[in-house]
C-alpha cells in the first residue's frame, strides 16, 4: 500500500519558497498579492466571458490587485485607495444594469443549478 504524496510535496513547497525568500528571488508579500489579485481577475474574465457578472467582478479584483500595489510601492494613502475603488464600483455597477450587457450564460446557470440540486 503506497503512502500518500502530500508531505514530500509539502516539504518540497515549503523548502522551494524559503529558499527564494531567503536568496531574494521571491518578490514581496504585498507584490505577490498584488500580482495574484490581478491574475485572478483576468482568469475570471477568461473562464466566465463577459457579462454583468464578471464585468463588475473582474475589474474590481484587478482593481485591488494595483491598489495594493500602489498602496505598497508607491505610498498611496488608504482613504485614496478606497475612495477610487468606491467610485469604480459605482461605474461599473450603473455600466452592468445596461440591457446591452448579457446575463449569465444559460449554460453556467444550468450548472450553477445542478450544483445546488446536488447538495440537498
Amino acid at each position: 500500500m503506497k503512502t500518500s504524496a502530500a508531505l514530500p510535496i509539502l516539504l518540497i513547497t515549503l523548502g522551494s519558497l524559503w529558499f527564494l525568500k531567503s536568496t531574494y528571488l521571491l518578490p514581496e508579500t504585498s507584490t505577490m498579492l498584488a500580482l495574484l489579485l490581478v491574475a485572478s481577475g483576468v482568469v475570471l474574465f477568461v473562464i466566465d466571458g463577459f457579462n454583468k457578472s464578471s464585468l463588475v467582478t473582474s475589474p474590481m479584483l484587478m482593481y485591488g490587485g494595483a491598489a495594493v500595489y500602489l498602496y505598497d510601492s508607491a505610498g498611496l494613502r488608504m482613504s485614496h485607495v478606497l475612495s477610487l475603488g468606491m467610485v469604480l464600483m459605482g461605474i461599473l455597477l450603473l455600466l452592468a444594469r445596461s440591457e446591452r450587457i448579457p446575463e449569465r450564460s444559460m449554460r453556467q446557470r444550468s450548472h450553477d443549478e445542478r450544483l445546488s440540486d446536488n447538495g440537498r
